[in-house]
């Protein structure tokens, strides 16, 4: 078993990996086609290698990501530190308002996400909503009930707004912050890692692969498969321009990962950020969570290497590249 250190995930006192496994790609084919046993492997596979964080959520195939980890799960609960999010699923796009309109709708969600996880609880629990709105009470009075009955150990939210994070934090319970944060998006640099760190807010990174882009295999030319939602990098204009640049970028970056992979390199870069507790790379394969894993175990950037990599991506700018 590979030894992956672990770090304090914020107020919370849960001690995690610091590379731990997304599970949104393993829930459908939003990333292209999935297979069931591959994903239960690839979960097999991260437990062997020392993985103990695995992030899902309810929306993620309409619940299949929560099966699939609570099928993993079954007899060894305790091999897990689980985090899930609600908030999308069944979203009134017309009137822009969440299903959970009360506290009662929020605790019966959650208790389906129970049912499709198998267990009595979940670790960490996270709003998936990413803005404010008039709902956002009912997260925070829920998710409290919630942890007093045992059902939650610790909560959250998943965002890039900043004044929403400091208004789900405003008494001071907010154990965790979901974002999405690399190399090529060090937006949150500027205002939201420092604020986790006066705050004890720990920090749950997705995106430090930039959905793929950062793994060094894809080209001007790529075309992605039926379905999968980072086919609109080629088709909307807007998202196209932000590809080529970050394409660009990753050309830049590749002289300065010597002796590990792009995807490893990646990231080392966000494990070096003092506010990070943990990495989510998305994984549906045992040689996805071999690689991601593997930087865990690598001796960690020098000041020297973040120096350069701030020669090639500006410390607090970038831009982050739809739907992260």
């Amino acid at each position: 078993m590979t030894t992956l250190k672990t770090r304090t995930l914020g107020k919370s006192g849960i001690e995690v990996t610091e590379v731990g496994m997304g599970l949104w790609a393993a829930g459908g084919d939003a990333w292209g086609p999935t297979d069931d046993q591959a994903v239960l492997d690839a979960i097999e596979f991260a437990l062997e290698t020392g993985v103990n964080f695995f992030d899902t959520a309810d929306v993620y195939g309409s619940g299949h990501s929560e099966e699939l980890l609570g099928q993993a799960m079954r007899g060894r609960r305790d091999r897990f530190i689980v985090a899930s999010k609600i908030g999308w699923q069944n979203f009134d796009s017309e009137r822009g308002q969440t299903a959970y309109t009360s506290v009662d709708k929020l605790i019966a969600g959650v208790e389906s996400n129970l049912r499709r996880l198998q267990t009595d609880y979940i670790d960490v629990m996270q709003s998936h909503i990413s803005y404010r709105e008039a709902t956002m009470e009912v997260f925070l009075e829920g998710f409290n009930r919630l942890q007093q009955q045992g059902k939650i150990r610790a909560y959250g939210v998943s965002t890039s707004d900043f004044e929403y994070l400091q208004h789900f934090n405003h008494d001071g319970h907010c154990s965790t912050l979901q974002i999405d944060y690399s190399v090529l998006n060090r937006t949150p640099e500027e205002e939201i890692l420092p604020y986790c760190q006066q705050h004890q807010i720990g920090v749950i990174v997705r995106g430090a692969l930039a959905m793929g882009i950062l793994t060094g295999k894809f080209t001007a030319e790529t075309q992605f498969g039926a379905g999968d939602f980072r086919q609109n990098w080629q088709d909307d204009p807007q998202q196209h321009a932000i590809f080529m640049d970050d394409l660009a970028k990753v050309e830049r970056l590749r002289s300065l990962v010597e002796g590990r992979s792009l995807a490893q390199f990646a990231v080392q870069f966000v494990l070096a950020h003092p506010a990070v507790s943990t990495v989510i790379p998305g994984a549906k394969t045992r040689q996805q969570i071999r690689e991601t894993v593997e930087a865990g175990t690598l001796p960690p950037l020098t000041p020297d290497e973040l120096a350069r990599i701030a020669e090639i991506t500006e410390p607090g700018g970038g831009r982050k590249i739809w739907p992260a």
